[in-house]
């Protein structure tokens, strides 16, 4: 079976969006209590300069960036995770501007960026090859990608229900794939990739195995 699941969305599946949207914090909270948060933390020690949070979802990293940064631009398309995003910026305050953008169409200049930052989005992206060469386009030459995403399992038999699992998961999780070998899309977009191996814990075992580092060009 393929690691990419054609998307394409009903009026459902806007509304089951929507709903999602609400429901996302919660959903996540014992996986943020469980290590998420200080795994989060952690890797956003090292974002430095100008910084790019792709699909920024409702939030969750925006108390967790270091102080100093010379800018932080946020960005996240969907309509439902924007407004509880901007309503958690309205309380932390930290984000030069948030844009309303795909990670596949980055509204930025090329090599404009020094750190870009990716939090469980890289599963979610209809074309993870169209948003890595945008990464690596508004990169400077010595920037840096940021990474935390769930990945295809090492483990056969995990692998196989992730595959087995992927299509309900997909509409469950707003166009999650669960099954996406995100590590080897990196290293085929020209990316060297330093990543350690972790679990989400807290979350459904399909999305358990994790991949947590750091990328350059």
């Amino acid at each position: 079976m393929t690691n990419t699941i054609g998307y394409q969305q009903s009026r459902a599946d806007v509304m089951w969006r929507t709903m999602f949207a609400l429901g996302y914090d919660p959903m996540l909270w014992l996986g943020e209590v469980a290590g998420m948060r200080r795994r989060r933390r952690r890797l956003l020690r090292g974002a430095h300069g100008r910084v790019l949070e792709i699909g920024a979802g409702t939030g969750l990293n925006l108390a967790l960036y270091p102080d100093g940064l010379a800018e932080l631009v946020v960005s996240e398309p969907d309509a439902g995770m924007r407004r509880r995003l901007l309503r958690r910026l309205a309380r932390r305050g930290r984000v030069s501007r948030v844009v309303d953008a795909t990670a596949e169409s980055l509204p930025l200049a090329d090599a404009s960026v020094d750190t870009v930052v990716s939090t469980l989005v890289l599963c979610t992206v209809d074309d993870p090859e169209r948003t890595l060469a945008e990464i690596a386009r508004v990169l400077r030459p010595d920037g840096q990608l940021l990474f935390i995403e769930h990945v295809r399992a090492r483990s056969p038999r995990l692998a196989g229900w992730q595959d087995r699992l992927a299509r309900p998961w997909l509409h469950f999780a707003a166009g999650c794939r669960c099954n996406r070998a995100t590590l080897d899309l990196l290293r085929s977009g020209g990316f060297a990739v330093s990543a350690e191996d972790a679990v989400w814990r807290g979350m459904p075992a399909i999305v358990g195995p994790l991949a947590v580092g750091r990328a350059t060009r």
